[in-house]
């Protein structure tokens, strides 16, 4: 199991950015969550097996179709056992 945190960068917020990670995670069997940032950013939690989690880390770079990303930023982080992936406000 391996852990990351990420902060997506750019014009993320309003593009069904949240829901569409929650798809994709639920899809690669990732646990964790998502949420905007007060920043205008999207930050999230990955956690998993080694190559879904980086597969979610990839994805964050485009984001869904109407999403621009200008940059993401991820870091190591340690497993917290989590078992789900949920959308938070």
């Amino acid at each position: 199991m391996t852990a990351v945190g990420v902060v997506v960068h750019g014009d993320v917020q309003g593009v069904f950015f949240r829901d569409a990670c929650r798809q994709e995670a639920e899809r690669a069997g990732v646990a964790g969550w998502v949420r905007n940032r007060a920043d205008g950013a999207v930050e999230a939690v990955f956690e998993g097996e080694a190559d879904a989690v980086a597969q979610l880390s990839r994805w964050c770079e485009t984001g869904p179709p109407h999403a621009q990303v200008d940059r993401v930023e991820v870091t190591d982080q340690e497993p917290a056992g989590l078992t789900r992936f949920e959308v938070r406000d």
